[in-house]
């Protein structure tokens, strides 16, 4: 692991760990940033107690295989989110990892006709409300998520991604471009 690859979430007490596991983030060469942009603004919206967490960035094969494996879905999907189920020596809990996929995401982007960069931050920001044990099975809680993600990206200066979708876009696209992984 490189040394700048850890790093903590200004005003808040979270270590991010990121790490490329495809070549094919090399597109995208401000992923890193990005991602700890969007932790860090998510933790000074919904904080957490002093903690470290890990960010994944892969391709669809490896995603793929943790789909299946974890969740029994045979198909790659955007982004999963692992909580962590205990606490890892002295140091800061462990949180939980994130791992995100480069095609499914630059491909969603492409359909919703957003930036990438957008869509990568929402993402990031997704998978740490669902380290934190927010979830979405439910209209009530997708709600309620969804207002969540939508306050973040706003403070970042991104458009609310749910009110972009028309209907008729979302419909065949596994219901919802966060949706994919539920």
């Amino acid at each position: 692991m490189n040394p700048r690859d850890k790093d903590k979430a200004p005003d808040a007490d979270m270590s991010i760990d990121v790490m490329i596991d495809s070549d094919l983030w090399k597109k995208q060469p401000g992923a890193e940033d990005i991602v700890r942009k969007a932790i860090a603004e998510a933790t000074r919206v919904v904080p957490h107690k002093r903690a470290e967490m890990a960010v994944v960035l892969t391709d669809d094969t490896a995603m793929r295989a943790l789909n299946k494996r974890w969740r029994g879905k045979d198909k790659p999907t955007n982004v999963l989110s692992f909580p962590a189920q205990t606490t890892l020596g002295a140091g800061a809990p462990h949180l939980g990892d994130i791992v995100i996929a480069f095609e499914i995401t630059a491909l969603e982007a492409e359909r919703e006709g957003k930036p990438f960069a957008h869509h990568l931050t929402h993402l990031a920001v997704h998978g740490y409300l669902h380290l934190l044990g927010h979830d979405h099975e439910t209209d009530r809680e997708a709600k309620a998520m969804e207002r969540l993600e939508t306050k973040i990206l706003a403070r970042i200066g991104i458009p609310d991604p749910y009110g972009e979708l028309a209907p008729k876009e979302l419909a065949g696209h596994e219901a919802a471009t966060l949706k994919s992984h539920a």
